[in-house]
């Protein structure tokens, strides 16, 4: 991928005339020329020129690309170490908020993910050309990010000088920076469109040596899809993985590699969380809209074709017995399919369908198993992430196989027996009578969802396991590249998520489904959330995560992420010495919830909700009230007691 449409050192970008820099800008455009845009590249470089010759050094680039979705910046420009990066409003008269926002991103991105500027001083620069003279910013906004400079097309220069007259840098070699690696870990929001636009997975994945690549997943996939089409077999494969790994991206990629691949397979992404469908499908038709002018309801259409809510593809083979369009199918969070009693229930109340007796598992590979030739299931399974009554979990999907289809071959990773996954089989009971083959790279290892640790999935673990020794060590290792802190006081983690977030990293209040006695805070799990508005409106809408009004539960946020969170913790999941009790109100009162599996799924709600910040998070625990026979204090204290005995800091 070219990185930029020009770049050079000073002295030539000054001889140069405007028309040739104009002609390789051209040249370099991959996409037809407005007149809009050679304007405003006329008008931008005219302006530097000016601005820059005063300087008399350095080097510039236009149109720098940010692989990870392929946004530009206007430009960059390298000098005595410092980058700064200019984003151009021609014509503008006032600095708007969020075409600072806009330039604060670029600042944000390239320090989070561009290997070079890891270490350096990036200075967001806002240049509104016919703006009225602000003050320059003074301070930085986070460590190695100047707070955004405001800047007309007068006085660019003055602002570069005072950058440097009170910064010292290293020199930096510009070609350096141009081929430094990029490594970035995208939202599975910006993932996906990202690949539906027709990006490879490599251009925005992160494959640094701690983290397993996701192409191998892709490829050992990929093998097993040809190897069963040539053979005319049948196979399923398990892709497990901590939070965060990359399980729904890896099975997105798999389904648009293969859709472009061989479109007579009609590889199809499944999944049963309507708001994680919801939010993609809407973000996709958004993005698509937006780029290419394309109706929204057709963009909505074929972002359709792509994503689909499992339910809709179960439902549509009960009236037939003809084999799907689809050759292969990917079902995200597989372990959240239902149980037999679950589905029959269901089947009987909503399709009049009285005597189903099938788990979801087995009703789902039946319906493939219907091809005459071949099929590939693949099941994306998350440890731990069962949440729900109902949810078979992974074992189901093993039984179903074992009983009904002994003739699939199965493919699974060597942590398949984990007992985030198996709850404590071995693998001969898990396994046994199937045949199978264990393929490493079917397990995703790593979390991508906090760029910043790779210990967060770890360190919960440990805290809700009750497992002290280990929790301190990984918070301890963890709380400096991403903060967890815990409060007392909402209002104080309001505004400490505020602080931290910059730009248009997103942030929100969460907490459990089972959170109830929370409503006298604000916080309120019974008023449902739009998931598709709450995660992808902006910071103007007072429905927006933004806002800390309205509170996504586990249902709604599981397998989505934010940047920051605030992580409401009730009186449902209360320590008491050295154990967790686990609780559900009901009308007006705690009952204590006794049975294992929905012991397991109030677990699971706390693991899901800890594991969604990309970069930190604020767990608040109210003090309760003694005249309240719901939220005594000793309800909250002794968690209180226990996360501050692993260490975590209280603001």
């Amino acid at each position: 991928m070219q990185r930029a449409f020009y770049s050079s050192d000073i002295q030539l970008f000054l001889r140069q005339h405007e028309n040739t820099i104009l002609g390789e800008l051209t040249r370099n455009n991959p996409f037809s020329l407005e007149d809009l845009q050679r304007n405003a590249w006329l008008e931008e470089i005219r302006i530097l020129k000016r601005a820059l010759a005063e300087i008399g050094r350095g080097h510039i680039v236009f149109e720098y690309t940010i692989p990870r979705i392929g946004h530009r910046i206007d430009g960059v420009y390298i000098v005595d170490g410092i980058v700064f990066l200019l984003e151009f409003k021609v014509g503008s008269r006032e600095y708007a908020r969020h075409a600072m926002d806009q330039v604060t991103d670029y600042a944000l991105d390239l320090k989070n993910f561009h290997k070079t500027s890891h270490n350096l001083l990036l200075v967001p620069m806002l240049i509104a050309t016919r703006a009225l003279v602000h003050p320059f910013a003074n301070h930085e906004m986070k460590p190695g990010i100047w707070e955004t400079i405001k800047c007309n097309q007068d006085n660019i220069a003055d602002a570069i000088r005072y950058i440097l007259s009170i910064n010292n840098a290293i020199p930096l070699d510009a070609s350096e920076w141009m081929s430094s690696p990029y490594a970035p870990t995208p939202t599975i929001i910006e993932a996906a469109q990202a690949l539906y636009r027709g990006h490879n997975v490599t251009d925005i994945s992160r494959n640094d040596a701690s983290a397993v690549n996701l192409n191998q997943t892709t490829a050992a996939i990929n093998e097993i899809i040809e190897k069963s089409k040539h053979e005319h077999k049948k196979s399923i494969c398990f892709i497990t993985g901590v939070p965060g790994a990359g399980k729904t991206l890896a099975g997105l990629n798999i389904a648009n590699e293969r859709h472009k691949f061989d479109e007579s397979e009609h590889a199809v992404f499944l999944s049963g969380n309507q708001p994680l469908v919801d939010v993609l499908q809407e973000a996709l038709a958004r993005d698509e809209h937006e780029r290419l002018g394309v109706k929204k309801s057709e963009a909505k259409t074929k972002a359709k074709a792509f994503i689909q809510i499992i339910h809709h593809f179960r439902d549509d083979a009960i009236s037939t017995s003809e084999a799907p369009t689809e050759k292969v199918a990917i079902f995200d969070e597989a372990q959240r399919a239902w149980t037999e009693d679950m589905l029959s229930d269901f089947m009987a109340r909503k399709k009049g369908k009285p005597n189903f007796l099938m788990s979801e598992p087995e009703f789902l590979i039946s319906i493939m198993d219907r091809h005459s030739d071949w099929a590939v299931i693949i099941c994306l399974i998350g440890g731990g992430q069962e949440i729900n009554t109902g949810e078979a979990g992974l074992i189901e999907w093993f039984n179903s196989l074992r009983n009904d289809f002994p003739n699939w071959d199965v493919y699974v990773s060597d942590k398949i027996t984990d007992t985030e996954y198996t709850r404590g089989l071995s693998m001969d009971a898990l396994l046994g009578g199937l045949k199978y083959t264990v393929v490493e790279t079917l397990h995703l290892a790593v979390s991508l969802r906090s760029f910043r640790s790779e210990n967060v999935a770890g360190f919960v673990k440990a805290v809700l396991d009750v497992d002290c020794d280990t929790a301190k060590t990984l918070y301890s290792n963890l709380h400096q590249d991403y903060p967890i802190l815990i409060t007392r006081n909402l209002d104080k983690a309001k505004e400490w998520i505020q602080s931290q977030a910059k730009g248009t990293e997103r942030y929100g209040v969460t907490a459990s489904s089972g959170a109830k006695r929370l409503r006298g805070y604000g916080v309120w799990v019974q008023s449902k959330i739009d998931a598709t508005t709450w995660f992808l409106n902006d910071a103007n809408d007072v429905r927006s995560s933004y806002f800390l009004e309205d509170t996504a539960t586990e249902f709604d946020i599981q397998g989505l992420e934010l940047d920051w969170t605030i992580v409401c913790w009730d009186a449902n999941l209360r320590f008491v010495r050295d154990h967790f009790e686990h609780y559900s109100f009901t009308g007006s009162k705690w009952m204590n919830i006794n049975k294992p599996e929905n012991v397991l799924y109030l677990k699971n709600a706390y693991r899901v909700l800890l594991t969604r910040a990309r970069q930190g998070m604020i767990i608040f625990i109210p003090h309760g009230s003694n005249s309240d026979p719901t939220r005594p204090h000793n309800y909250y204290d002794g968690t209180y007691h226990y996360l501050k005995e692993i260490g975590m800091m209280e603001i």
